[in-house]
């Protein structure tokens, strides 16, 4: 289905209830590109600032984690923010924790009981709405840029697992999000939210508030043949599993820290 982008509207819906002094989003509006995030680097590149965000219709090469492909038909929403954060190379996954607690957040601030899959899925009904991807560049040991990249299913066709959120708001009289402009500034006021929790609230506050949403606490996992369950998740954004009988084996600790991308949690399917 052919889904056309108002940028007035977009910029209407993220000034709403602001007092912005200057808008601090410079918005860059595509038909297609192959990737928002490239998209975005190649304007840092040439001197664009913080807070410039790219969205496009469709993405002919889209990026998922750990070089995934992300398909991104017609229909859904693709955009990439850049921010300037002030962290530690070490600490850039703090990054992605934040904008998936801001996004979740805004849309269950909205209606829409949105939940967490670690480390990056938002989850609705047990299936995957969207996904985030981050991207930083580390000057000094420090974050100098990171681009932020959302995918969320809005009306595209879905995997299986997947589920859009016309789908998910079919039996609602009054759709909680009306149109593609309203998510867009729920999912950019989302990340400037996380971010700022992040900045001013630190990063023990904002792991708390990324737990309350996550959808994999108390999930049984196996890992070289060991069984654990799922109790929390570090501030590096590694998945803390309590092993069982850990005593009887060569693991002398009681949990393990599981860095991303290293085990996939897969996904329950479930009844619209």
């Amino acid at each position: 289905m052919s889904v056309e982008f108002e940028r007035q509207k977009l910029e209407l819906a993220l000034k709403a209830g602001r007092n912005w002094d200057n808008f601090p989003f410079s918005l860059h509006i595509f038909d297609s590109v192959a990737s928002t995030n490239q998209t975005l680097w190649n304007l840092l590149a040439q001197g664009a600032k913080p807070w410039s965000v790219v969205i496009a219709r469709q993405q002919t090469a889209g990026r998922g984690q750990w070089g995934r492909q992300w398909i991104s038909p017609t229909g859904g929403l693709y955009l990439s923010i850049a921010i300037a954060p002030k962290l530690e190379a070490s600490a850039s996954y703090q990054l992605t924790l934040a904008s998936a607690w801001g996004i979740a957040d805004q849309l269950r601030c909205c209606g829409v009981v949105v939940g967490i899959k670690w480390p990056n899925d938002l989850v609705l009904n047990g299936r995957k709405l969207g996904g985030i991807l981050t991207e930083t560049k580390i000057n000094n040991g420090y974050i100098s840029q990171a681009v932020i990249g959302v995918g969320i299913n809005w009306i595209n066709p879905v995997p299986e697992t997947g589920i859009n959120l016309e789908m998910w708001q079919a039996s609602y009289a009054t759709k909680p999000i009306s149109c593609l402009e309203i998510l867009t500034s729920t999912v950019l006021r989302g990340i400037e939210s996380g971010m700022e929790c992040l900045a001013q609230e630190g990063i023990t506050i904002l792991l708390s508030r990324y737990l309350e949403l996550l959808s994999n606490l108390g999930d049984k996992v196996y890992i070289n043949d060991l069984a654990g369950t799922v109790v929390g998740v570090t501030s590096q954004g590694k998945l803390r599993v309590s092993l069982e009988y850990y005593d009887t084996t060569d693991i002398k600790t009681p949990e393990l820290y599981i860095e991303p991308g290293t085990i996939s949690l897969g996904y329950r399917k479930s009844s619209v």
